[in-house]
């Protein structure tokens, strides 16, 4: 990134581990375009972060107190959509990456990787352009290639329409039942036939078709 001409960078932190803070904060300031504005160390201080600094970009955790890094972004985004976010975690199941992309993160980079991997998260997201860490990429890529396409969206009734973007929120059959007033049971009827219309095998499969269709 140092090889890159960018306009300078104003970086908050949200991760709740001081020894991986003090890290982060030694590893950025190598890079003279990046200064780090604020820190915070749970969901909602770096939200309040957020909204107080203005920052251009979020380096985000996702396994914080009080409110985790997923949940953070999406009231940053809601609030700040220009802001960028770069998750740099642990986690690397399917579900929390797509949940995380699907929360408008920018980037998404495997804490342990060395320092570089991180400063190209970052000049992508800067950029505009999605990152996904080498190390999850491929796990990623697998779910993109269930048989279904976009096209299949178009066999979903307005009701199935409306239960898959909850699935894509991460929403549970019953938070879903709750929300649109219906039964488990037919919920569990529903995300059923979602499946089978889109010919995918889980949940994470059919949300991943519908951020390709841009349904959220």
């Amino acid at each position: 990134m140092n090889s890159i001409e960018l306009s300078p960078l104003r970086i908050l932190i949200v991760e709740d581990d001081p020894m991986m803070q003090l890290g982060l904060e030694q590893a950025l300031e190598d890079y003279p375009q990046l200064t780090i504005v604020a820190q915070a160390s749970d969901g909602y201080l770096g939200v309040e972060a957020a909204l107080k600094h203005l920052p251009d970009l979020i380096v985000m955790d996702i396994g914080l107190p009080r409110m985790d890094g997923i949940a953070a972004t999406q009231q940053i985004k809601a609030a700040l959509p220009k802001t960028r976010v770069v998750m740099l975690t642990s986690h690397t199941s399917e579900t929390e990456i797509i949940a995380a992309l699907s929360s408008g993160a920018d980037a998404y980079c495997i804490k342990g990787s060395d320092v570089a991997r991180l400063i190209s998260a970052i000049a992508a997201a800067y950029e505009g352009a999605a990152y996904l860490d080498p190390q999850i990429a491929r796990r990623v890529l697998e779910h993109l290639r269930p048989p279904a396409t976009e096209m299949n969206i178009g066999q979903l009734s307005g009701r199935e329409l409306e239960v898959l973007k909850l699935m894509v929120e991460g929403l549970s059959n019953p938070e879903i039942a709750a929300v649109l007033y219906l039964s488990p049971n037919t919920v569990k009827t529903h995300v059923r036939g979602i499946m089978n219309k889109l010919a995918v095998d889980d949940r994470v499969q059919a949300a991943v078709v519908a951020l390709r269709a841009g349904l959220v």
